[in-house]
Order: C-alpha cells, then sequence, then structure tokens
C-alpha cells in the first residue's frame, strides 16, 4: 500500500512502474526517466519530418512523437521510419492519434508506439450534457470496448507500446455528464480504456493526466496512482507534461511546477516540456528537469513521517485548501503571497533600482508609477535606504540595522533562527525569522514552541537539504500538525546555474509547495549579477538584462503558474505539430506583444481544431486554426467568429476583447 499517492513523502523514492518496452527502450521499472519530444512538421513531408526528428534525437530525445491525424499520415510513417533507420537512427517513434482509429490501427502495425486520446478516440465532443443511467453508462463502455479493443490486439500482436493520454481539455461529454471538468473525470477517462487493456492481457501501456493547469494535473496523477494502486495492487509506467505551457521563461516555469512537483516524489517515467518553440529547443529544459534527480535516490529530509505505515497528512494532497494562517500585517489570512526582492548583495541602493522590481518614479509628478508586478518588500542586509519608499513598499534588514532605522513602520527586522529565539533587543510589531527546514530538530522544535504565540512573527523558510522541496514540505506539516498558524514565505537560494537551471530550481521548490497550499509569500535569491544570455545551436532564447528584475519576474511567474497570485495575461499555447495551420510561433508572439498588458486575461491559442475549445480548458479567449490561413475566435468555449483571415485575425481578436470589456489601454498604475 502506497503512502497517499507515493512511496515516501520525505525519502526520495521512485515510485514502482511496470516495465514497458518500446522498441529497443525500456521505460518504468526503475529505469531511467525518458526524455521525449514531438515533430511540428507536415508528416506528409518526410524529408522534413526525418530531418527534424533527427535534429530531436542528437539533442538527446529518446522517443519522438509524430502526428497522424488520417490513414494517409499513418501509412506515411512506414517511410519516415524506414529513412530513419536507413540513416542509422533506432530510436523508438510515437504516433500522436485523436479522432480516427482506423489510423492507429495502421500505425500500431509500423511504429514502435501509439498515443491514443481516450476523450475524442471514439467520442466526438459536442459539449452535450446527458444524464446518464447505470445502464445506459454500461451501455456506452461497451461501444467503447468494441471500437478499442481491435487496436489492443493489433498492439498486442506486434508487440506495439501504448500510451492513454487523458487531456483536461478534451475530456468527453460522457465523462463530462457524470463527474464534471475534473481530475476525478480525467482519471476515470483513462481507467476505462486501460480496464480494457487488462482485459485483453495487454500491458505495454503508458499514461498521462495532462493540463494546462499545472495544479490540476498533479491532483490528477496523484489520484490516478491512487486508483490503480487499489483497483489493480500495481501502478503503469506515467508520461509527465503541461500541456500547452507556452513559450519563453513562463512555458519553462509552468512545466517545471506541474513535471517537477511530481518527480519530487519519485513519480514520473517519462517527460516532454510542452514549449511554443521548435522540438529541439524542449530537449535541453528536459534534461535540466531531470539531471535534479540525479544521486538523489532513498535521500531523506531531515525527519521521517510514520514510513512503516500509509500516514494522515493534515492536509488533503487531491484537493487545494491554501493552509490556514493568522494575518500579520499583510501577509497571510487570505491575502495574496507577497514577493520579496532581495538586494542584499548590492552595496547602494538608488531609486532607479527599483524599476527592476515594478517600481519607477516620475520627478515630474513626484510619484512613483507602479507595476501589477512590483515586489512587496526589499530585503538589504545591513543597509538601510537613504530616499523615501513607494506607499506599498516595505523594507526587511537584520536586526541590527533595523535598530538604526529612523522610521520604523517602513523598516522590519530579520532573525536567524538562533537570533529569533534569544533576541538582543526589543523586535518590531512585523518581524521575519529565517529557519532552514534541514536544521536540527531541537532547534526547528524551539522556533515552532516560540511561534506558536508569537502573533508578529513571518517564518521564512528554506532548506539545505538536498531534497529541498520536501523538507521543507515536512516542516510544514509539522507547523500544521502542531497548530501553528503564523504566516511563512517560501524561500529558495540558487547559485553557480544557468538561467534555465535556476528557473527550474526556484519552480519546483517552490512552486511543488504552493500547488499545496503552502506559503504565503515567495523570497528568491541567487549570485548573478552580470547579463546572462543563454544560447543554443546558435540562438539566443532567454536572457536576464538586470539580476533583480529576472527574480521578481520568476517569483511572480511562478505565482500566476500556481494560480495564487495573478499579476498578468496568461497565455495557453500549444507547441505546435503536423496539424498546425499557421505559424504558431510567429502569432504567439504578436498576440503577447500585444495583450501582455492584460492583467488576469487568459487568451489561448491552438494551432488546429485538435486543440481546439476543448483543449483550452478555462481559457476566456480563443484563437484556433481551422484551415489553412484561417482563424476560428472564441470566447470561453463559444464560437464567435468563424474563417477570419489570418492577416487580420489578431486585430480581430484585439477587438472581441474590446467588445467584451476585456481590454484595456496599457499604462502604470499611479502612486
Amino acid at each position: 500500500m502506497l503512502q497517499q499517492y507515493c512511496r515516501s513523502l520525505t525519502a526520495y523514492q521512485r515510485l514502482k512502474t511496470r516495465e514497458v518496452k518500446i522498441g529497443d527502450l525500456l521505460l518504468g521499472n526503475g529505469h531511467p526517466i525518458r526524455i521525449q519530444t514531438m515533430t511540428t512538421t507536415d508528416t506528409m513531408d518526410t524529408a522534413a519530418t526525418v530531418a527534424q526528428t533527427i535534429r530531436c534525437i542528437e539533442a538527446g530525445a529518446e522517443l519522438v512523437r509524430i502526428t497522424a491525424p488520417s490513414k494517409k499520415e499513418a501509412e506515411n510513417l512506414q517511410q519516415i521510419k524506414d529513412e530513419l533507420r536507413r540513416q542509422g537512427y533506432n530510436t523508438p517513434l510515437v504516433a500522436d492519434i485523436h479522432f480516427t482509429p482506423n489510423a492507429a490501427e495502421i500505425a500500431a502495425r509500423i511504429i514502435e508506439k501509439v498515443r491514443v486520446n481516450p476523450g475524442n478516440y471514439i467520442d466526438k465532443k459536442k459539449f452535450d450534457f446527458i444524464e446518464y443511467t447505470d445502464a445506459e453508462y454500461g451501455a456506452e463502455i461497451d461501444r467503447i470496448r468494441e471500437r478499442f479493443s481491435p487496436l489492443v490486439k493489433i498492439c498486442r500482436e506486434y508487440g506495439t507500446a501504448m500510451r492513454i493520454g487523458t487531456n483536461h481539455g478534451s475530456l468527453s461529454d460522457r465523462i463530462m455528464s457524470r463527474y464534471g471538468d475534473t481530475p476525478i473525470g480525467m482519471v476515470e477517462s483513462a481507467m476505462e480504456f486501460l480496464r480494457i487493456a487488462r482485459d485483453e492481457n495487454y500491458h505495454q501501456v503508458i499514461l498521462s493526466m495532462k493540463s494546462s493547469n499545472p495544479l490540476v494535473m498533479v491532483q490528477a496523477y496523484r489520484l490516478l496512482i491512487q486508483q490503480m494502486d487499489t483497483e489493480f495492487g500495481e501502478c503503469y509506467p506515467l508520461h509527465l507534461g503541461v500541456t500547452e505551457a507556452g513559450d519563453g521563461e513562463d512555458g519553462r516555469i509552468k512545466s517545471a511546477i506541474g513535471i517537477g512537483t511530481l518527480l519530487e516524489d519519485g513519480i514520473g517515467d517519462t517527460i516532454r516540456v510542452s514549449l511554443t518553440e521548435d522540438p529541439e529547443f524542449e530537449i535541453p529544459v528536459c534534461k535540466d528537469i531531470v539531471n535534479r534527480y540525479q544521486g538523489r535516490e532513498q535521500h531523506a529530509s531531515v525527519q521521517e513521517l510514520n514510513p512503516a505505515e500509509k500516514i494522515h497528512l493534515p492536509y488533503n494532497p487531491f484537493s487545494y485548501k491554501r493552509r490556514d494562517t493568522k494575518l500579520t500585517e499583510r501577509i497571510g489570512a487570505g491575502h495574496v503571497p507577497v514577493v520579496v526582492a532581495d538586494f542584499m548583495e548590492q552595496e547602494n541602493i538608488a531609486p532607479e533600482d527599483l524599476q527592476a522590481i515594478g517600481y519607477k518614479y516620475n520627478e515630474l509628478t513626484d510619484k512613483w508609477n507602479i507595476g501589477d508586478a512590483a515586489a512587496d518588500f526589499i530585503y538589504t542586509g545591513d543597509k538601510l535606504l537613504g530616499f523615501e519608499l513607494p506607499g506599498t513598499l516595505d523594507v526587511i534588514c537584520n536586526h541590527a540595522a533595523w535598530q538604526q532605522a529612523g522610521d520604523k513602520s517602513k523598516y522590519h527586522p530579520f532573525f536567524q533562527a538562533t537570533e529569533y529565539l534569544n533576541p538582543a533587543g526589543k523586535m518590531d510589531k512585523l518581524h521575519f525569522a529565517g529557519v532552514d527546514a534541514n536544521a536540527d530538530w531541537l532547534i526547528l522544535q524551539q522556533v515552532i514552541d516560540k511561534a506558536k504565540t508569537d502573533d508578529d512573527v513571518v517564518l521564512c523558510v528554506t532548506s539545505t537539504n538536498m531534497h529541498r522541496m520536501a523538507s521543507i514540505r515536512r516542516f510544514m506539516i509539522e507547523l500544521m500538525q502542531q497548530g501553528v498558524t503564523c504566516p511563512v514565505i517560501l524561500c529558495a537560494e540558487n547559485k553557480n546555474k544557468t538561467v534555465d537551471e535556476q528557473l527550474i530550481d526556484f519552480a519546483t521548490d517552490t512552486g511543488g509547495l504552493l500547488l499545496d497550499g503552502f506559503g504565503d509569500g515567495v523570497w528568491l535569491w541567487n549570485n548573478m549579477q552580470q547579463v546572462q544570455n543563454i544560447k543554443m545551436n546558435g540562438r539566443t532564447y532567454l536572457e536576464v538584462k538586470n539580476n533583480h528584475q529576472y527574480l521578481n519576474n520568476t517569483s511572480f511567474s511562478i505565482l500566476q503558474a500556481t494560480r495564487t497570485r495573478i499579476s498578468k495575461t496568461e497565455y495557453i499555447s500549444c507547441p505546435s505539430c503536423g496539424r498546425t495551420l499557421f505559424d504558431l510561433q510567429e502569432t504567439t508572439a504578436k498576440i503577447r506583444n500585444a495583450t501582455h498588458h492584460l492583467k488576469g486575461v487568459k487568451i489561448a491559442i491552438m494551432g488546429c481544431i485538435v486543440n481546439g475549445p476543448g483543449e483550452m480548458a478555462d481559457a476566456d479567449f480563443g484563437y484556433v486554426g481551422s484551415g489553412p490561413g484561417k482563424i476560428t475566435l472564441y470566447k470561453g468555449k463559444e464560437v464567435v467568429k468563424k474563417n477570419v483571415p489570418s492577416e487580420i485575425a489578431v486585430d480581430e481578436l484585439i477587438q472581441l476583447l474590446k467588445d467584451n470589456e476585456a481590454w484595456v489601454e496599457p499604462e502604470l498604475t499611479m502612486a
């Protein structure tokens, strides 16, 4: 019996799963976490698809997926495979199937793996709500069995593996009618197909639970594991990914939060990072995520949690609820999480330096302009500032510096744990205490005991443990079990790594905790002071022009991805594939440039109707390819305009936003 949904919540242990053979590649059962991607070329263009597949393989892909939307593309997989083998590439290929069972049955005889989506493999989604009796529902399952079993038998005969890949946005009307748009519905959608496969004695199955919302994704995987463990006493391998994650920093952060949160608990046998970029650029991000777990096997956080029995957590890992905290000034008690900007290593801090964290001083008006992503606190270490601060920004400084501050209404003292236990001098009404969750448990218990009766403390929790997220989670569980309700700021330090690696570490170590309802703020710091450019194959695709701005943006992006604090527009954009009907990267950039200032608006940009109204899930507006050079615009799941020429479609989208009062002119708020 598993502990909730994994083998251990404190020691890093891979989830035990069945072994699946994909060509010559072994997956699951403790084998290395495999890296994969998907081509974006037209499958009928054999030369282009082969060339792109080779680029992906040489970048490190261990599986490559190719779309097969109809019989002709499925048949052409033979030409693609033969040419790859002729050139000496034996990497397994995967056929991506949605609406066409006959294409899947052709592909299963040719290549090593097929992916089917149970939401649209047999069912046609019409967004109809139908109340089924148990008998009627059973008849629907019999219909699925009749149509799905032939593919299962072909896969068993040819030794072909299969991924049953549920997507949050494409659940069938049958599932939606009974279970709703929920993680439980996602699980049942896959389990219906898995039960049929097991009945046919076919076990070469991988499963996935993808969503553009990392919270939904994580909950669905946890529930799936629990369901398989309860129903079968075993688990099948899991393919992890956040669908339609987007591009740039946001795509990497959202992917790292969803994938990393699960990998932290040993969950996941293969991963794909779905970026709106060329597929070979997904591979280094996958590698950075997987490399976090090298040498971590059996590594435990500071204290075990009832390792011999199934534990009872003080929170529900399958349903989000933020930890109850008391209000300490403007932190905690349901307030949005705060962001702390770390200026500890900057010797001289001037008013213009605050522009990097969302504040710009206007000399003509003698006012501060405050952006939506403006930090709430600035940490200065041993320094005091020589200028008047914006009204919404306060300073955290070390206790000795705080004692020298003239205006203590804007300055708040920071103590290390041992200082907090034995402070030299009085404390401010609002004070901060730094805690290493990997410290000696006697020290941690003393901090907990003091925090129980301290109404004015905010704990700033980090961990020097290699298994950092689990270490901090263990401390948070202890706070809850002992009834401590002070706010907690999640802290993460990251040094001597590339920008990509830092994004992934920061997103995983803090984002995973936020998804479980922990954390009333985020505080990130590193040791980068100069401009950082990330180059790959001659292309610069991420850069840091100002380290304070980079850390501030990362903090707000993590909060946005976990839906705990909305500060900007959210883009749900698919990674493109052979079905895409326009230049997705160029169009995404154009839409982002025009709409990036629309705080809280969710815009979906989908390459084709397969990733259309269903896959958009909870987007407010949608821009979907409906034919060559044609776009369909959506409000929610409702079609507003069809067959809009792509040349004017972005302008039409802006007009749609204006018509629905979702448009504001870009400007900064005056303080």
